[in-house]
């Protein structure tokens, strides 16, 4: 179907005026959703696709590559357009996508553990082994800071600042943030680091004298790998949804705003650039929001 895409480059150039960034970023998205369905559905031409094919993508996406809800948004956009094209050039008999909502859709989407699931899964690896030790560790570092599985493999020992109880992540496009640890994660930070790292460490040099967490080889953890022991800790809790560690994620921003945060300081901990990125945790905390007004709005309480 890459045939297509071509044809569709030339078209939206054309006639639709995209600029080059939008351009690219809609062929990045529509390239991935084609090798998607051929590859995990065998849908090899445009007609075979479904819209749960289109759906399935989107939580491809969402689960186990953990994007954002703007990024989700943007795929959806780039696949309604795509088929849009198909329709009118009479390349398929109808757009399965018509009926889809657009990106307001995903404002509902994340999805966030309670709190005593959250402890359950931090209380998982019990183990006084070292991979144990560091698995607990990371998955305290997980929801004391919200960061992303990249961010979780990309610390580094000399980015932790425990005088000051922060530690110092780099993001998105290499853009720096200092997020607060929290006791609980300072505590077995420390004894990680004085426990079990130097177990696992085996060269004084390179990335592995650098990087936080390590393997068992020494060398320093993958992305997939740390997915794998959220995944593990989930198991061995008894959780039986689809966790991953983008849920750490939102749990960490639901359960502050549950817990009377300002939306501003948690966009800045998750390094957000769009306060509406961050707006979609609200949703999270009406309760919060109707109990606050009955309590001290002054007409909230009036008998009927």
């Amino acid at each position: 179907m890459e045939y297509l895409l071509e044809q569709f480059i030339g078209y939206a150039t054309l006639e639709r005026g995209l600029s080059d960034n939008t351009m690219q970023a809609y062929v990045h998205d529509i390239r991935a959703f084609l090798r998607f369905a051929s590859d995990s559905k065998g849908r090899n031409t445009p007609g075979s696709i479904s819209r749960e094919d289109i759906l399935d993508f989107l939580e491809d996406g969402r689960h186990r590559q953990g994007l954002e809800v703007s990024s989700l948004a943007r795929r959806l956009v780039a696949v309604k357009i795509f088929f849009r094209y198909l329709l009118g050039e009479r390349i398929i008999a109808h757009d399965v996508s018509d009926v889809m909502e657009g990106p307001r859709l995903w404002r509902n989407l994340p999805e966030f553990l309670g709190r005593q699931e959250v402890d359950a899964m931090l209380e998982a690896y019990r183990g006084r082994d070292s991979l144990s030790q560091r698995n607990r560790t990371i998955m305290e570092v997980f929801y004391a800071t919200g960061i992303r599985v990249g961010e979780m493999a990309g610390l580094r020992v000399d980015g932790l600042r425990f005088d000051e109880g922060l530690v110092r992540v780099v993001g998105k496009g290499n853009k720096e943030r200092i997020v607060p640890l929290g006791r609980a994660a300072q505590r077995a930070l420390r004894k990680y680091l004085i426990e079990t790292r130097p177990r696992l460490k085996r060269s004084g040099q390179g990335e592995e004298a650098a990087q936080l967490f390590l393997s068992r080889n020494g060398r320093p953890l993958t992305r997939a790998r740390i997915w794998g022991i959220v995944k593990q800790a989930a198991v061995l809790a008894g959780i039986r949804k689809n966790v991953y560690p983008h849920i750490l994620r939102h749990s960490f921003a639901s359960h502050l705003l549950a817990g009377g945060a300002d939306l501003r300081v948690i966009q800045e901990m998750l390094g957000h650039v769009d306060i509406a990125t961050t707006q979609i945790y609200t949703h999270v905390d009406q309760r919060r929001l109707l109990q606050t007004h009955r309590n001290y709005h002054p007409r909230s309480r009036q008998p009927d």
